[in-house]
């Protein structure tokens, strides 16, 4: 009774005229921009999200949530119609996305894609509602030591599944952990790392960071590139399945449902490791794994159910314990932080109209995503090809506009440049900024957490294995630790981020 009469708190939430407004525009601008090849939910909610910080937290949780789950779909479907992802997680969409565009199915792939991540959003939600609460409880028993230690296993997990190299992985943590040093240390008032400039002592700014490392970086990335996007699909015919397509792409979605809901909570990458794992089950349970690569609709249908699926599970880490268990869940703490909210445990007892309206948007934006995007499809194969140099100018002036409006300081505009700049080199390095931001954002709490800990016990380290949670916590991150040791597993990591690429 507890789970249906907190769903039904959400869906009141949820329905009401101004969150609904909130949710259709932010489905709506997220796919607008996340259809654009090279523009994913990192670069589109890092360009987005100053607008949401004039509204209430919930409406602006909620608008955060639809831009997710737009730029998502957006991604999807560049993927089949350009051959050019637009997010990590539809890089295994194009394979067979594209095949089938090519052979006139492209309204069938896209259709596909649109009911596979509908249905696997849909239980992505349930799991969310039904495993909130107990984790929730547990959650509240935590001090300070098992606070750290979860922290420490997120941001070694952010390692762990972070593509490329493991030491650059690690730099990129400990870059993330020393930014998160600067501003005034809130225990004893000093300045630390701001240069006697009055600008930094709150602090370096989250959303000039992540607007400049995600947004602008990979405008000047896409500037390189020579020659226009265009799409070999003009038109598109049919968008309905036929009764053979729907025998072969259920059971696609049903597993690709379950390993999402399996890998999502994972730290790191959970989307993308998850659509590589569904189109490697689906190629080897296939009858004709020859057909793969060549148009095979399993190849859609399971990866596109699982990188959804991982997307809504991810959700549990931030919304449950305060964790963020990738970059987009980064984005959505930092933006809670900015309307003065921490996220813990604590939001589904002080803010429940928040957590359950934010839980039972995530079902409603799916629904706005299915009926609103398989009509407009013409539209979004005529919206690719528009030149890029009439759409980057535009966007690199939203970009200014919103960083300037957080806080009213050009300074900050000079942030964001700065940081495009920086995003751009760690393109050229390959240096993928996802576990910097997480050490950013889980710095500050570490720290604090940290000392708190030492504080109770007088200096005694033995605190952090004192507690029976912060010895698994603390267990979990050494077995990490060997997992990045082992040759073996190395190799086979390295293995699967290849054919990622």
């Amino acid at each position: 009774m507890d789970l249906l009469s907190n769903l039904s708190l959400g869906f009141a939430t949820a329905l009401s005229l101004q969150n609904l407004l909130y949710a259709f525009t932010g489905c709506l601008l997220g796919t607008l921009i996340g259809v654009l090849p090279g523009l994913g939910p990192v670069a589109t909610m890092s360009m987005l999200l100053p607008a949401t910080f004039a509204l209430p937290p919930t409406s602006a949780l909620i608008m955060l949530a639809g831009i997710y789950y737009g730029a998502q779909y957006g991604g999807s479907t560049t993927a089949i119609l350009v051959k050019l992802p637009g997010e990590s997680s539809s890089v295994v969409t194009v394979l067979d996305g594209h095949e089938m565009a090519r052979r006139g199915r492209a309204g069938i792939a896209l259709t596909t894609a649109a009911v596979g991540s509908f249905f696997a959003g849909t239980v992505g939600t349930l799991v969310i509602a039904a495993f909130a609460v107990p984790l929730a409880s547990v959650a509240l028993k935590f001090g300070p030591p098992e606070y750290f230690s979860l922290m420490v296993v997120g941001l070694i997990g952010s390692v762990v599944l972070a593509s490329g190299s493991v030491l650059k992985a690690i730099a990129m943590v400990v870059l993330g952990l020393a930014l998160g040093l600067v501003g005034t240390d809130t225990q004893s008032g000093v300045e630390r790392f701001t240069f006697e400039a009055d600008e930094l002592v709150d602090g370096l700014n989250f959303v000039a960071i992540t607007m400049g490392v995600f947004g602008l970086a990979e405008i000047i990335a896409n500037l390189e590139k020579q020659g226009p996007v265009a799409s070999e699909v003009t038109r598109v015919s049919t968008l309905f399945p036929t009764r053979q397509d729907w025998r072969r792409m259920c059971p696609a979605i049903l597993r690709g449902t379950g390993i999402g809901s399996t890998l999502g909570i994972f730290p790191g990458g959970g989307p993308v490791i998850s659509s590589l794992t569904s189109y490697l089950v689906e190629r080897r349970v296939s009858k004709n794994p020859g057909e793969f690569g060549k148009g095979a609709i399993e190849g859609v249908a399971g990866p596109e159910s699982a990188n959804n699926a991982a997307a809504q599970i991810s959700f549990i880490p931030m919304l449950t314990l305060g964790i963020p268990s990738n970059i987009v869940m980064a984005m959505m703490a930092g933006a809670m932080m900015m309307h003065s909210i921490q996220p813990s445990p604590q939001v589904m007892t002080r803010n429940p109209d928040l957590f359950w309206g934010l839980i039972a948007s995530m079902w409603i934006g799916n629904v706005m995503l299915l009926v609103l995007n398989l009509p407009l499809v013409g539209i979004w194969v005529k919206f690719l090809t528009i030149p890029y140099r009439f759409l980057y100018p535009a966007i690199i002036v939203f970009c200014c506009v919103g960083v300037f409006s957080v806080n009213n300081m050009v300074f900050d505009i000079y942030q964001a440049a700065f940081w495009g700049v920086v995003g751009y080199a760690f393109l050229k390095l390959r240096l993928e900024p996802a576990p910097m931001l997480l050490g950013l954002v889980l710095g500050p709490m570490m720290e604090e957490n940290f000392r708190r800990a030492l504080v109770l016990s007088r200096g005694d380290f033995h605190i952090f294995v004192s507690t029976p949670l912060a010895c698994v916590f603390l267990g979990l991150a050494v077995l990490l630790l060997i997992v990045l040791a082992s040759p073996a597993l190395r190799k086979k990591r390295e293995k699967a981020f290849h054919e990622e690429d």
